[in-house]
């Protein structure tokens, strides 16, 4: 078995246990959205690694993280829990990688998914410290602190 077709035959697989990792994570914007949403939010993921692992082209990740980014900052979550999602779907190829392709082929496997994944959490943490970055840091309210009004 190649990655191109352990990701098509186990993708039902790999999304269930990346979103039960997902929901151990208790992460506090992905606890607020429903199950669906969260699917639907890997399964758009691994597709997009899918299409990037065959086309072997980094751009649609890249482009795809960017957008997410931007979209996830926009609703208040951390990069932190964007991230987790990236890592736990990441974690679940791992772990069928290493199960399913033989020896002599887990460089090029762990090699290509780590690639696209990596590209797309680099992108990712790029886009969110830009907009933050132009976002206005709010100040302590020090008064509060030392119980003056």
């Amino acid at each position: 078995m190649n990655l191109k077709e352990l990701l098509n035959t186990q993708s039902s697989e790999i999304l269930e246990n990346a979103l039960r990792t997902l929901n151990c994570a208790y992460l506090k914007s992905y606890s607020k959205s429903s199950e669906s949403e969260n699917k639907n939010r890997l399964l758009n993921l691994l597709t997009l690694t899918q299409q990037c692992v065959s086309e072997k082209s980094l751009l649609p990740m890249k482009e795809y993280s960017a957008q997410i980014a931007k979209e996830r900052f926009e609703a208040g979550f951390g990069l932190h829990e964007v991230h987790t999602a990236f890592n736990a779907l990441e974690e679940e190829i791992w772990n069928r990688i290493t199960k399913n392709i033989a020896p002599e082929n887990l460089g090029e496997a762990l090699g290509l998914i780590s690639t696209v994944l990596g590209a797309g959490k680099e992108e990712l943490a790029l886009t969110y410290v830009s907009l933050a970055s132009k976002s206005k840091t709010q100040t302590l309210n020090l008064k509060e602190l030392f119980g003056r009004n």
